[in-house]
């Protein structure tokens, strides 16, 4: 299927908003922002034009300017683009303005920390690292909060009026995954391993005798489901980094389930890890989902090793898996008898996808991954489909630099949609049932980057248009439709679980 993008003047647009929403908060930020409006009326239809970024205040610092830029078009996504990541916490690899300064050049690769040493001058990183530094100087994540904007109120859209109701707003930590269960609670992961049932009064109780985790770099405990039966075997399925049990230090993306009583697991056992495991803290995935057949789908990133595992089938890394219930291997998988490959694989070349859904009238399974600097793509997953990562992407490096000059290849599939520049998408959603007129069946995909809900508008498995909701809302780690009808989601900084509820 052909790959669906904005126009060139919707993707300046939006560009130049983003830009504006993080700026204006200064004289200097709101200059640039007057200054990128007289730009995009230029001729030029390219969105990645040089003109994009030429930034000339005349009386203010350059530098700032500068790092202000640079952060928001590469820290952002990952850090916050109110650096909330960097408030309140401890510094994995110090907090000085040298070790700053190292962290950014050589990066911490396998722990999902690019290298920027080829990307900016030493000036450059030096300006950045100032930036950074003083810009969170005095601040607590309560301030933070309270930037937040007010989404109270009545909330419109292209085709619906609705409104949030916050369940709660004390989830601590960073929220992942969430699941309904039938009587309306709902479970939250925490990506510092815990669980957490949200009761329908919005207390929080945290749900005992996990397996263990390690919260390692973009590891924790993830995604999490419960059984299409859960009525009446009360199994709840959680995906996780497990540490080898031979070597500490190496990790892999797992599986286990167990049978919720109360606020605690029983009969905890892993029933899916994905070897081999590697000495790394990125790209673990990982979502899970069962469709209509009850067969569980487990999504699983590269580890950051590209070059390594997506492409190769002797293992399960960077692919999607599909699985029993209890862990065994369905016989009609596509690799099943293949000699040497791993037979859970049901699609392979997958990058980091951290979002999966069933389309709600076709069962179909879709999936949505982070692409690189660039390239951020959804996805139809059709059983043996190799999706091609690093072969072809519409991405590029982290540094500007080039790892393929293919976008399309023979035997490889093209997204359904892809992202440039990147939104750093997360959990999605197919809106199912009555509750939401015209956004039924619409895909919505949660933003990292730019901390929004996108709802790409649907014509069978065509995007022909998109939209952007509750800009600013904090960074979307999970959106779903529960069991009662009611589109959620959770986001982080504050860590809150909040339902949407069209106007009548």
């Amino acid at each position: 299927m052909a790959p669906t993008t904005s126009n060139p003047f919707a993707e300046i647009t939006f560009k130049l908003k983003d830009r504006y929403k993080w700026l204006k908060t200064t004289t200097i930020f709101a200059s640039l922002f007057c200054l990128s409006i007289l730009l995009s009326c230029n001729s030029s239809t390219d969105p990645e034009s040089p003109e994009e970024e030429v930034i000339d205040p005349v009386d203010d610092p350059v530098e700032s300017v500068g790092a202000a830029l640079n952060y928001r078009n590469h820290c952002g996504g990952c850090h916050g683009q109110n650096m909330s990541s960097f408030v309140e916490r401890e510094w994995t690899y110090g907090n000085s303005s040298e070790e700053v300064v190292q962290s950014i050049t050589n990066g911490y690769t396998d722990n999902g920390m690019p290298a920027y040493g080829a990307t900016f001058s030493e000036q450059e990183i030096q300006e950045l690292t100032d930036y950074i530094l003083t810009e969170i100087e005095g601040k607590t994540l309560a301030m933070l909060e309270e930037e937040n904007p007010d989404l109270s109120g009545l909330i419109s859209s292209d085709d619906l009026s609705f409104r949030l109701e916050t369940l709660t707003d004390e989830i601590p930590g960073v929220p992942w995954g969430l699941e309904q269960l039938p009587n309306g609670d709902i479970l939250v992961t925490e990506r510092g391993g815990r669980l957490f049932l949200v009761q329908n009064n919005g207390v929080l109780v945290e749900v005992t005798n996990l397996p263990d985790i390690v919260s390692e770099g973009q590891g924790g405990l993830l995604d999490v489901i419960i059984h299409p039966d859960f009525e009446n075997n009360s199994l709840v399925y959680l995906s996780y980094s497990r540490a080898n049990p031979n070597n500490g230090s190496q990790l892999a993306t797992a599986v286990a389930r167990g049978i919720l009583s109360g606020n605690s697991l029983s009969q905890v056992e892993i029933i899916f890890t994905a070897l081999p495991y590697v000495d790394s803290g990125a790209h673990f995935g990982s979502r899970l989902v069962f469709d209509n057949n009850g067969y569980l789908y487990v999504s699983v990133g590269d580890r950051g090793r590209r070059d390594t595992y997506p492409q190769a089938l002797d293992n399960a890394i960077g692919k999607i898996h599909r699985i029993h219930d209890d862990g065994q291997i369905p016989t009609d998988n596509p690799f099943y008898n293949t000699s040497g490959a791993v037979n859970s694989i049901f699609t392979y070349g997958t990058r980091n996808p951290q979002g999966m859904s069933i389309h709600p009238e076709t069962g179909a399974v879709w999936e949505g991954e982070h692409g690189p600097q660039g390239g951020d793509e959804i996805n139809l997953l059709e059983a043996g489909d190799n999706n091609g990562w690093p072969v072809i992407s519409y991405g590029i490096n982290y540094d500007g630099t080039t790892f393929t000059d293919l976008t399309e290849l023979d035997g490889m599939e093209q997204p359904v949609h892809y992202w440039t520049p990147s939104i750093a998408p997360c959990g999605m959603t197919f809106v199912s049932g009555d509750f939401y007129g015209n956004w039924r069946n619409d895909l919505f995909v949660g933003s990292l980057k730019f901390e929004y809900l996108h709802r790409l508008k649907m014509n069978g498995n065509e995007v022909v248009g998109h939209e952007e909701l509750l800009d600013g809302i904090g960074r979307v780690r999970d959106a779903q439709m529960g069991r009662d009808g009611y589109l959620y989601l959770v986001v982080e900084g504050p860590g809150r679980l909040i339902r949407l509820v069209p106007e009548q």
